[in-house]
């Protein structure tokens, strides 16, 4: 145990120290990848020990995800498609040009979306992941809720098709788009790649003009 530690009890005393490890994992993540980060240097940077982080959260997992989802709903406060064009395709490119754009200004979400089905689902309790489930379930609706005032020839069940599909997009976008050092540099000798933004912006563009084509 830490030198110092006291439990927390009082509720806000244990939202004042949830909150505490989340900062801490915020600027860690702003340091390097979240695969870099091991519970026991979290818990230092924090300032506890491994035991009493776990107090708080499931575990290292838990905590990223607890991070994916303030971060997801941070974007969603600030998503907004203004001056829409009328003309077909021409609005649904501007959407997804737009969410291409704001989310490649948000490194760290786009990296917890890539890391959270392979990685950080994988090592959470049956009712931690209820909960985070529910909230990214939430969160979805809220992003086809977006999409669809935009574009309202969607149906509500396609806005939702085309919701799921970002994360898709970005999990797959994202590693890709950020590589290792030796691949970065082969691929540049091989003739160069299309960066993250131009990758997703035109998956995306496909999708949603496909969806609204389907629809008429």
């Amino acid at each position: 145990m830490s030198a110092g530690f006291q439990r927390a009890r009082r509720p806000e005393q244990i939202e004042a120290r949830r909150t505490a490890i989340l900062a801490a994992a915020r600027e860690m993540l702003g340091q390097r990848p979240v695969a870099e980060i091991s519970l026991r240097e979290l818990s230092c940077h924090v300032g506890l020990a491994k035991s009493n982080v776990l107090r708080y959260f499931d575990s290292r997992e838990a905590i990223f995800l607890e991070v994916l989802d303030g971060s997801w709903s941070a974007w969603l406060d600030e998503l907004a498609f203004a001056d829409l064009p009328v003309a077909l395709f021409e609005r649904e490119n501007q959407v997804a040009g737009t969410i291409a754009s704001t989310l490649a200004e948000r490194r760290l979400l786009c990296e917890l979306i890539s890391a959270m089905a392979p990685v950080l689902e994988r090592n959470i309790s049956l009712d931690f992941a209820r909960g985070f489930k529910h909230r990214a379930a939430a969160n979805l609706e809220r992003l086809a809720s977006l999409v669809r005032a935009g574009v309202p020839e969607l149906s509500a069940d396609a806005a939702r098709v085309f919701a799921r599909a970002v994360v898709v997009v970005v999990s797959g976008a994202w590693p890709y788009a950020n590589p290792t050092e030796a691949v970065a540099l082969a691929t540049a000798e091989a003739g160069g790649a299309p960066g993250f933004e131009a990758v997703v912006a035109e998956n995306l563009t496909n999708l949603l003009a496909g969806l609204v084509a389907r629809g008429r």
